[in-house]
């Protein structure tokens, strides 16, 4: 168990945050395989549907099938019912976890998007959900909850749930071996999934 742990949190380091317009999620760009790099332009940050995306911690294989997975049931939805609630995606992602215990997926998964409100789920390779005002995953995870918990308010804005993010992913690439090659971030809110721009977040932080 502990073999597969380690598994999970090595190399990479993502956050979410929830405020009361929205939902921020965050991550770095490195893909690591033991002490090698194997890219530095990971994507792992990806979208859902309009309103929704989800990072990802872990096994690239085995997160891209879950990702794969979650977009033809959110497209099914969408023709058929209109936009899948983010909490069924959430209890998706933990049904596919579960009905694989056997043979687990090694992942770690944050699925946030605005629907009726914003919301923000953390699921691990377990299946467990929760719901969360803030949550980080992988490697350098403890590093970003450091900056997470000093830095997270009830009242936090969309400007600042962003600079926030930023800046705890910016220290887990500081301090943290399996983190780093820049850093991707998203936002969702009334107006949908939007990935930020270079130039928009070297205007919140200097990177």
């Amino acid at each position: 168990m502990e073999a597969i742990q380690d598994k999970v949190l090595h190399g990479t380091t993502t956050v979410g945050i929830r405020t009361g317009e929205g939902v921020v999620l965050c991550a770095d760009m490195r893909a690591s395989a033991g002490y090698f790099i194997a890219n530095n332009n990971t994507m792992k940050i990806q979208r859902i549907d309009a309103h929704a995306g989800l990072t990802l911690a872990g096994g690239v294989a085995d997160a891209q099938n879950i990702v794969d997975v979650l977009r033809y049931h959110a497209n099914m939805h969408r023709l058929r019912k209109g936009p899948i609630p983010v909490r069924s995606l959430a209890r998706l992602t933990s049904l596919l976890f579960h009905q694989n215990r056997g043979y687990p997926f090694i992942a770690d998964i944050l699925v946030g998007g605005y629907d009726s409100g914003p919301a923000l789920y953390n699921i691990d390779m377990f299946g467990s959900v929760e719901s969360k005002p803030f949550v980080t995953t992988g490697s350098g995870s403890p590093v970003a909850y450091g900056v997470l918990e000093d830095e997270y308010r009830d009242d936090m804005t969309m400007a600042d749930a962003k600079r926030v993010a930023l800046t705890a992913v910016k220290a887990a690439i500081v301090r943290n071996i399996g983190t780093g090659d820049g850093i991707n971030i998203a936002v969702m809110d009334r107006e949908g999934f939007r990935l930020l721009a270079d130039e928009q977040k070297r205007a919140v932080i200097q990177l």
